[in-house]
């Protein structure tokens, strides 16, 4: 298993720290549904490779009401009958927004439109501000190899 390079940078930097962890108050306190949220960050996580977020995501996912079964299978949502129509929303959203590089649309429509169906303006807001967030943690956490099960 790598060690760890350094402390997370933003706790070396209190007051970035501060703002991140503001603006994830703001999303989570802007009404959409807590266990959509963690199954987003969940999913993101698992892209980007980041121990601690994948373990915490878990956490969340289950502490919000996800079963067993649906936090074993994020990974695979596509291919399990686990997860709502607005669930596999998110997640497909997820992955495009995290996956910004990997086709010439970083979103298509259909992965927007279908995101849409479940969501108003605001709440699209929230979910494409969490799925940044997450991404901001992970990219801090990954190259700095943070451990799972570590402090902050």
């Amino acid at each position: 298993m790598p060690t760890e390079r350094m402390p997370n940078p933003a706790t070396l930097i209190p007051e970035a720290m501060q703002a991140l962890m503001g603006v994830n108050k703001a999303i989570l306190g802007a009404g959409v549904d807590a266990k959509l949220l963690a199954l987003s960050h969940l999913r993101a996580s698992q892209i980007n490779g980041c121990s601690p977020c994948v373990a915490g995501g878990a956490q969340q996912l289950r502490h919000h009401g996800a079963t067993d079964e649906q936090a074993h299978a994020v990974v695979a949502w596509r291919e399990t009958p686990w997860f709502s129509d607005e669930e596999r929303a998110v997640l497909a959203l997820t992955e495009a927004i995290t996956r910004l590089a990997d086709r010439p649309d970083p979103v298509p429509d259909q992965v927007w439109d279908m995101a849409a169906k479940y969501f108003d303006q605001k709440e699209l807001a929230v979910l494409v501000l969490n799925i940044a967030i997450t991404n901001a943690f992970n990219r801090l956490n990954a190259p700095t190899r943070q451990q799972a099960g570590g402090t902050w």
